[in-house]
Parts: C-alpha cells; sequence; structure tokens
C-alpha cells in the first residue's frame, strides 16, 4: 500500500466519499489559514484512500495518473484550529482516459448542508508510465468511479452524514 500521512480510510457517503484530513503546523500561514498550495496538497492526501488504496479499481492508477488541471475557489476562511478538515469528494466527470474529481472542504464538525468553505476540481489523467503515454481506464475504474457520479453544478450536499 502506498505510504501517506492520513490513517482516514474515509467513507462512502450520498454526497460521495468524505475523508477528514490533519491539518499540520506547517500548512498554516502567518494568519493561521491553511497556506493556499498546502491546501492543494490536503486534496491530493483526500483522494489517495478514495482512489489508490489496494482493494480499489481504481488502485492501479497510483503507478500513472497526473493531474492536468485543477481548480480551487476559496469561499471562507479555513483555520488550523478548524482541522481535521473534511474533505468530500466526488466525480463530475468521466471519459475514455481522464476523470474529473470535485471537492467540498469543510472544517471539522462542520454541518455537511453549510456552504464548504472551499470547493475544487481536478482533472486526473491514466497515464502508461512505461510507454509515456495516456491510458485507457478500464471498465472496472469507470465503473467505480461512477458511483461517485454528481453533476458539476450539484455542489449542495443530498444528505447528511
Amino acid at each position: 500500500m502506498t505510504h501517506v500521512l492520513n490513517k482516514d480510510a474515509g467513507t462512502t457517503t450520498a454526497d460521495g466519499y468524505m475523508v477528514k484530513v490533519p491539518v499540520r503546523w506547517s500548512d498554516m500561514d502567518v494568519y493561521a489559514h491553511i497556506n493556499h498550495a498546502r491546501m492543494v496538497t490536503l486534496l491530493e492526501e483526500a483522494r489517495i484512500p478514495w482512489l489508490f488504496y489496494d482493494g480499489r479499481p481504481t488502485a492501479s492508477l497510483r503507478e500513472g495518473c497526473l493531474v492536468t488541471d485543477l481548480h480551487v475557489k476559496y469561499q471562507a476562511q479555513l483555520r488550523h484550529s478548524e482541522g481535521p478538515i473534511e474533505v468530500t469528494m466526488y466525480v463530475q466527470r468521466v471519459r475514455a482516459v481522464d476523470f474529473t474529481v470535485g471537492y467540498e472542504v469543510r472544517a471539522s464538525g462542520a454541518d455537511p448542508a453549510s456552504k464548504p468553505a472551499v470547493v475544487a476540481s481536478t482533472q486526473l489523467v491514466a497515464f502508461d508510465v512505461d510507454a509515456q503515454r495516456i491510458a485507457r481506464l478500464s471498465p472496472e475504474q469507470k465503473e467505480y468511479l461512477a458511483e461517485f457520479r454528481r453533476p458539476a453544478a450539484d455542489s449542495v450536499p443530498k444528505s447528511p452524514r
């Protein structure tokens, strides 16, 4: 299994896949806010247990998966003291070689129906490292990702966790 700081394997919910990610002292800036570059890292750490843990149909992507697009929108402050952050991930789109993950980030204990402090998306592409080219997603990978499909415009949780 891939070594990760985050030991939370996550939970499947009606809204997607939720993982609690610890916030480290080094993740904050001088104002005690979570720094932008560190937020991108925390999003990456959140998706590891969802996509790359052994036993997942998408686990083989840890050998070759590239970020081709990333968007992060801050809607409220997140402070170090509000950790661990709760990251809900869902799939916005699945295609032959890529998929887009949507994120909603809230402070620890925040109401799941509350406005997320951060919304983000990451487009990931399957990649064959040996051949140095894009690879097709397998039917099993597409099926697994489709279980978490939610339209991009739907950023409101469907039900409490």
